[in-house]
């Protein structure tokens, strides 16, 4: 584990987070997602103050927000343009403010938590999200079968890939070995190819397995 992931391993550990399964990389750049800086936020007990809007235009909004955690106080700048860093296409309906606030918050947190440089938040660029785990482009129609109501349909082959991969983070003997493969290239594309409800079934047991091999470490804690 080179030294930035370290600090990041060790910072989340903080907060009961595991960098598996919260964490990937975009041609090599960290990449959290935004609900885990939102438990990461509730959990640390940051408070923010009003958003101050700084740009209000029909396609772009600039907002800066402030954010307070015990006797720390960050603020930071979200933005979002329309066409230049975010991207809208087909019928999908443009929040330019919420995005801008979004991303000012996930800002605000990082610095709070002292990983801003680190890691970057999923919601600051497109090729972040387009670059996680699982995106499925939301303007691409697939063609599919219509399962019955209520009821996850879950294919054999999907099973035993899970079952493979399980067996995989089972046989791990070290908190690093578990890290090491969910961070994996490899590891990363076949969580792109599951469905949602398995993969995040996936994370859990890894997460399992960090606990039972004594994550997190007591200099993390």
């Amino acid at each position: 584990m080179n030294t930035t992931d370290k600090k990041i391993s060790e910072v989340l550990a903080k907060f009961g987070e595991p960098m598996a399964g919260n964490v990937w990389r975009v041609q090599g750049t960290a990449v959290i997602y935004h609900k885990t800086l939102e438990r990461i936020a509730a959990q640390a007990k940051v408070v923010f103050d009003e958003p101050k809007i700084i740009r209000a235009e029909r396609d772009e909004a600039v907002i800066q927000v402030t954010g307070h955690m015990g006797d720390r106080v960050e603020w930071s700048i979200g933005e979002a343009l329309i066409g230049v860093n975010y991207r809208v296409s087909g019928k999908q309906a443009a929040y330019v403010y919420a995005m801008a606030e979004k991303r000012a918050k996930d800002r605000v947190i990082l610095k709070l938590i002292e990983l801003h440089g680190y890691v970057y938040s999923e919601e600051e660029a497109d090729e972040f999200k387009q670059g996680r785990p699982g995106y499925a482009d939301p303007h691409v129609e697939l063609e599919k079968t219509e399962p019955q109501k209520g009821k996850v349909e879950v294919t054999a082959t999907e099973g035993k890939i899970e079952d493979d991969l399980k067996a995989k983070i089972k046989k791990a003997k070290t908190i690093n070995a578990v890290t090491d493969l969910m961070l994996h290239a490899d590891t990363q594309k076949i969580l792109a190819d599951l469905p949602e409800g398995i993969r995040d079934e996936i994370r859990d047991f890894a997460k399992a397995r960090l606990v039972e091999l004594g994550w997190p470490t007591k200099k993390a804690a």
